[in-house]
């Protein structure tokens, strides 16, 4: 395993373990250590295609989900720094797609998660297109209760399952 690809692990590593968090602990507050944004910088990028890596490196800085209340579509202020942080970086790479997924935690129906999950996305579409990404860039789609970050059934779970996710889908398309 060469050292990029530890580097990426280990920035992946702390995105997940930042997923587990609680609504107040958001992803977006955990970063990469000193050595893993070190090594990041001064790796050899000669076999991996540049935009790749400035994806790749860039990911764990920058949360990738807003959280909602119960039966909520809301955003709080938490969420809406996340979501400009998103827009300065996109805006300034207009060939970046990004799709938004809206999900809900186990509870009600499935025909209602859905609706509620496409009503979140539409949320996180708005904001971001409100903050100058253009409409046609983004996609959203609604998972509903069908793709859990936590599989327990109690509050905390349910949750962390109640968000938004952003995710850039073809970054030269």
């Amino acid at each position: 395993m060469n050292i990029r690809t530890a580097s990426v692990f280990a920035g992946a590593s702390l995105l997940l373990l930042g997923a587990c968090a609680s609504k107040p602990e958001q992803v977006a507050d955990v970063t990469p250590t000193e050595t893993v944004v070190e090594e990041m910088n001064t790796v050899d990028t000669g076999s991996v295609a540049d935009d790749s890596v400035g994806q790749i490196a860039q990911a764990p800085a920058l949360g990738d989900r807003v959280y909602f209340d119960l039966n909520g579509d809301a955003l709080d202020s938490d969420d809406q720094t996340l979501l400009r942080q998103h827009a300065l970086k996109y805006t300034a790479d207009p060939s970046v797609r990004i799709l938004v997924a809206g999900n809900c935690d186990e509870r009600g129906t499935r025909e209602y998660n859905l609706a509620l999950g496409e009503r979140r996305a539409a949320t996180v579409k708005d904001y971001l297109v409100s903050l100058g990404i253009a409409p046609s860039r983004i996609d959203t789609i609604s998972y509903g209760k069908e793709r859990p970050i936590a599989a327990e059934s109690n509050e905390e779970a349910w949750a962390m399952n109640r968000n938004g996710f952003i995710q850039v889908v073809s970054p030269n398309s």
